[in-house]
């Protein structure tokens, strides 16, 4: 009677008919459905936007039913009033002729939303054939679930006074939300509980093994493994006919996807998992005892501990119980070293331990940061193989020091020009001779690193030293273009020589690249020079001939050192040095023969000078070569590289991740067959170097993505 009296209101009452935005660029449909115990409707917006931001949202249409006289419950109820949004969404595109860019349909039952998602097999034959018939007609529009208290269809369902109808902004504009972007939003109900209206059905299933068996060597990764699960636990329940809510897997669905993954780890690792889910006790010789294991709600093994009553979380207090052998716990802990940017054992293992257990986890972060591939590159390290034997030329008697020489440069040392004012700093080196049978040293200076200059210091050197046989260095440019120009020169004066000085020549050897412990001898003399000369410089600038003077003065005192070590005893003769083999030898000095076992009275002076020479390399043989026995470092075998290993190619002046990768094509052993030496194909071309300069990768490789997708494997009878 009330509302009649105010039915004049009416009159007042003005509704635009423009419902769209000037210039729209996207044109979309919201219905809205609702019901009560008196009534069910629904009621369709039209939402436009322009490319400014603008929005504009208008009420196109609604329409009701009164409620059936017999009575039904509420769900049957808002099916009804979904059918009638559905159907008032058909009439009003057959009557549109615009394009509508999406359509959108919200109701605010939660039982709705779950009908619509499963088979319409499933349920019974009112719910189905509304089901049936609502899929039908809005296809691939989004069912979406709107709060009662947003929901404007809900004037629709309990009516509203005719006073309050002007000034419902809700009823005519739609709800606050469609004014805001898709983000703000009520978000995408997900159903939990049981629903009503399930059609009874009888499933016999006789289980002869755990469902829960899992292919964990196919997968080489823990993400794509949990993601794989996930889906077939989704293809499963789709199978039930419970669909979808989402098309992306919700923290939900991964997390009883990892409560599989481990309990079927658990029953592959422990056979004790069958023993607690019978709830009886662990046999007395179980190593689980002393972990104090249970089973969780999910069934899940966890650790009792002794930290049940600190503050921390029920993942630290009782953490998930694994084993350090099985595949599972391995892609895990590969997993968190990514995750912590390569952190080391220690920092991987203290991370682990916040959710998981693993037995025997140290060894298994040791071995994940050793097969990581971007920490070897990082650290570099190297497969030094055995020190080697010494070369047979270090160890065999001469006739003479410096028959095999190894020659190597020192510097540069600043030098001045003249003596006095307005002298100029220029750029001298240090060439280094060093004998391979006696550590004699013969020392030179020159002004720069030409192959000219190394020719004039090698002829000084043979005119004060006598010619060698072999001569030894490293792989310098400066040494292989004197070995180009004296074998040029060799070739273009071989008609004026003589015959002997032909057969003659010098033996030039070179050390592979980039492997300075080649030349240990040559570097240890080096070593020693460059200890006497920066005490005796200091800061101090020399000319040309007083440095040269000071290096002559040095190389007496390291042909002085003593070759084996000295004696307390006041008997014992002076101790072997280099000196003892330089003193009094003549250059052109000829063979001669041994007069090592002569009677020193019948012997001519010149011969007993011989002898007195001879007896230098016999103590040199009793007490110098004894003392080389000892390896003083690289005392064991490495391990071994293969052909077609991968390896990098370590280069000082660069950082690690910027060392060339390369493949191992060829190996070289020394004598001893132990290979020290390999070829290696890389990008450029091929290389060859010592195992100084090569850093093995390891065979599995933490970081690289699997070349094939993983696979899983579910048995159930």
């Amino acid at each position: 009677m009330d509302a009649t009296k105010n039915l004049n209101v009416l009159n007042n009452l003005r509704v635009s008919r423009h419902v769209m935005i000037n210039s729209y660029e996207q044109l979309e449909i919201h219905v809205f459905s609702d019901a009560s115990e008196r009534a069910y409707g629904a009621c369709l917006y039209i939402r436009s936007s322009d490319r400014s931001g603008n929005v504009l949202v208008r009420l196109l249409t609604a329409k009701s039913r009164v409620a059936p006289i017999k009575p039904t419950t509420i769900p049957r109820l808002e099916l009804c009033g979904a059918q009638v949004a559905a159907k008032l969404y058909k009439k009003v595109c057959s009557s549109l002729r615009i394009k509508v860019t999406k359509s959108f349909f919200w109701t605010d039952s939660s039982i709705v939303l779950g009908w619509l998602k499963m088979l319409p097999s499933k349920l019974n034959t009112f719910v189905r054939n509304r089901v049936g018939d609502i899929l039908e007609i809005t296809g691939d529009c989004e069912w979406r679930h709107v709060p009662t208290a947003q929901n404007p269809a809900d004037y629709v369902s309990r009516g509203v006074k005719v006073d309050d109808i002007e000034s419902l902004n809700i009823w005519w504009s739609g709800p606050n939300f469609l004014q805001k972007s898709y983000t703000d939003w009520p978000s995408i109900l997900v159903q939990c509980e049981p629903l009503p209206e399930m059609r009874n059905e009888v499933c016999l299933l006789n289980i002869a093994h755990p469902i829960e068996f899992i292919q964990f060597e196919r997968f080489s990764n823990f993400n794509r493994l949990r993601r794989a699960i996930a889906y077939l636990l989704r293809f499963i329940e789709s199978c039930k006919g419970r669909r979808a809510v989402t098309n992306y897997l919700t923290e939900t669905e991964l997390s009883n996807s990892l409560n599989v993954i481990i309990r079927s780890a658990q029953r592959e690792s422990f056979p004790e998992y069958d023993i607690l889910l019978q709830k009886k006790e662990l046999p007395v010789k179980s190593a689980l005892l002393k972990f104090n294991v249970f089973l969780d709600q999910n069934n899940l093994m966890r650790i009792g501990g002794r930290i049940s009553n600190s503050q921390f979380s029920y993942d630290k207090k009782h953490p998930l119980l694994l084993m350090s052998t099985h595949r599972l716990t391995q892609l895990i802990f590969q997993h968190e070293h990514l995750k912590l940017m390569h952190a080391g054992p220690q920092l991987l293992l203290s991370s682990i331990r916040e959710v998981y257990w693993p037995i025997g986890g140290r060894n298994l972060a040791k071995a994940t940061y050793r097969r990581c591939i971007r920490c070897t590159r990082m650290k570099g390290k190297i497969e030094a193989p055995i020190m080697g034997n010494l070369p047979q030329r270090r160890v065999t008697p001469g006739n003479y020091p410096f028959e095999s020489v190894g020659v190597d440069y020192a510097g540069p040392i600043a030098s001045v020009s003249r003596q006095g004012r307005g002298s100029r700093i220029v750029k001298v080196y240090i060439v280094i001779f060093v004998c391979f049978t006696t550590k004699a040293l013969h020392l030179e200076l020159v002004g720069n690193l030409t192959s000219n200059s190394f020719i004039s210091t090698f002829r000084r050197f043979i005119a004060r030293r006598g010619k060698p046989l072999h001569l030894y260095s490293d792989n310098g440019t400066t040494f292989v273009g004197a070995c180009k120009d004296l074998a040029n020169f060799l070739m273009r004066n071989s008609d004026s020589l003589a015959t002997d000085l032909i057969n003659d020549g010098i033996n030039f050897h070179f050390i592979p690249a980039y492997s300075p412990h080649f030349g240990g001898i040559w570097e240890a003399a080096v070593k020693s020079t460059k200890y006497h000369l920066l005490r005796v410089l200091g800061n101090s600038k020399l000319t040309f001939e007083e440095l040269y003077t000071v290096l002559t003065q040095i190389e007496a005192i390291l042909n002085s050192r003593p070759l084996t070590p000295l004696s307390t005893h006041p008997e014992d003769l002076t101790p072997l040095t280099p000196g003892h083999f330089l003193i009094g030898r003549p250059l052109t000095a000829i063979p001669t023969e041994s007069y090592v076992d002569h009677n020193y009275s019948h012997l001519s002076r010149f011969r007993r000078i011989e002898q007195l020479r001879q007896h230098f390399w016999t103590r040199w043989s009793k007490e110098y070569i004894s003392e080389l026995q000892k390896r003083t470092k690289w005392q064991t075998q490495g391990n071994p590289l293969q052909i077609d290993s991968l390896v990098l190619l370590k280069e000082e002046n660069l950082p690690p991740m910027k060392w060339k990768l390369g493949r191992i094509v060829a190996l070289f052993p020394g004598a001893d067959d132990v290979v020290r030496v390999a070829e290696i194909r890389t990008s450029t071309g091929n290389v060859r170097r010592s195992f100084s300069k090569i850093c093995p990768l390891p065979s599995g490789l933490v970081e690289a993505k699997p070349s094939t997708p993983g696979g899983m494997l579910v048995h159930s009878a």
